[in-house]
């Protein structure tokens, strides 16, 4: 199957919106990204168009996204373009989507402090787990002599 994978650099436009779901949790959120040009004649860098991209983030990529982006900051976002065209009251709609595979902050424009989220072990949490490790630790420690 041929995708159509895009990197795309701009600014989070809109409050990520974070949703558990049943096929897992999901954030979306509205990309703007502005292409920049060189205007020799006035001397200056000049605005392009914006475009606006609707992003996807699922799973364990969409709970960071939840606790990492606001409005503003500017992101890459690497992921799987998908154009839609629909009929929603009669008018006719196209947008563009795309299915975030990774995100990051922009390091060029600023800096991030990265904090590594820890998966929950189950001995840690789980009172059975927890009695279980702590028995085979007894176990597999020598008899004192003596």
């Amino acid at each position: 199957m041929n995708e159509t994978l895009v990197t795309v650099v701009g600014n989070v436009a809109t409050t990520p919106v974070f949703r558990e779901l049943s096929s897992g949790p999901v954030a979306r959120f509205r990309l703007a990204v502005t292409a920049r040009y060189y205007d020799a004649v006035q001397n200056v860098w000049t605005d392009g168009h914006t475009n606006f991209f609707t992003v996807w983030a699922r799973r364990t990529l969409g709970t960071n996204v939840q606790g990492s982006l606001t409005i503003g900051e500017p992101v890459i976002v690497q992921g799987k373009l998908k154009v839609r065209d629909e009929e929603r009251g009669g008018q006719h709609w196209t947008s563009a989507d795309i299915d975030a595979m990774v995100i990051g902050h922009d390091l060029s424009r600023g800096t991030a402090a990265f904090r590594r989220v820890l998966k929950a072990n189950a001995a840690l949490t789980d009172p059975a787990a927890m009695a279980e490790a702590a028995a085979a630790v007894r176990e597999a420690e020598p008899e004192p002599v003596g």
